[in-house]
């Protein structure tokens, strides 16, 4: 028992620790950006890299959570940097809400460029229509138009009930932003499927 509460202590201990890590990193990077831009920069190349991966990823999602888009950015893309990371459509999905709010859609077409720059995206990933339906949101037209076809160039097809879901989505969005060619052609790939689900969806 005493070594269990042991354990248990050493555990608190360190996620406070943590925490506070998180914390303190936040903290100086609002204070340089408010001031200093070349402590902002000795920031973001010395000191972000030495954090371990939680309090990384902590000092993004309190970035975030506060609107700090800009710095939040900064964050995310030294996130992406580090050999852990791993492509998470949930994240770009409140990263481009969170811009959206913000008014600052240019960073939002910036960071689908910098997605599709890594390649093949999972369509099997619960952020995906999250990401979609971001984007519809801010009417970001090239930037859904270069979504679907990471889609396509990822192998997405008719193949499951998700899949249906996430072609009824983003045709539907296609079409309210004006791509009519590309929302027709969704429906005639998805077929049955996209049919089969079209009263739930529409429920």
């Amino acid at each position: 028992m005493t070594g269990t509460l042991s354990y248990d202590l050493e555990c608190m201990v360190y996620i406070r620790l943590c925490v506070k890590e998180a914390i303190q990193a936040v903290q100086a990077l609002k204070r340089a950006h408010r001031g200093d831009s070349s402590k902002l920069a000795d920031l973001l190349s010395k000191t972000l890299p030495r954090l371990i991966k939680s309090d990384l990823i902590a000092a993004f999602n309190e970035l975030l959570r506060q609107d700090h888009c800009d710095l939040a950015l900064k964050v995310f893309s030294a996130v992406r940097s580090e050999y852990w990371h791993k492509t998470d459509l949930g994240v770009y999905a409140d990263l481009v809400s969170a811009l959206a709010r913000k008014g600052m859609t240019e960073d939002i077409d910036r960071l689908i460029c910098d997605l599709e720059g890594e390649g093949a995206i999972r369509c099997d990933d619960k952020g995906l229509v999250r990401l979609i339906k971001a984007l519809i949101a801010a009417e970001r037209t090239e930037s859904t138009v270069k979504i679907y076809g990471m889609m396509k160039g990822s192998g997405w097809g008719p193949t499951s009930v998700a899949d249906g879901y996430a072609a009824k989505v983003l045709s539907r969005g296609l079409r309210r932003l004006g791509e009519e060619r590309l929302a027709d052609e969704i429906e005639v790939e998805f077929g049955k499927l996209f049919r089969g689900i079209l009263e739930k969806v529409s429920g």
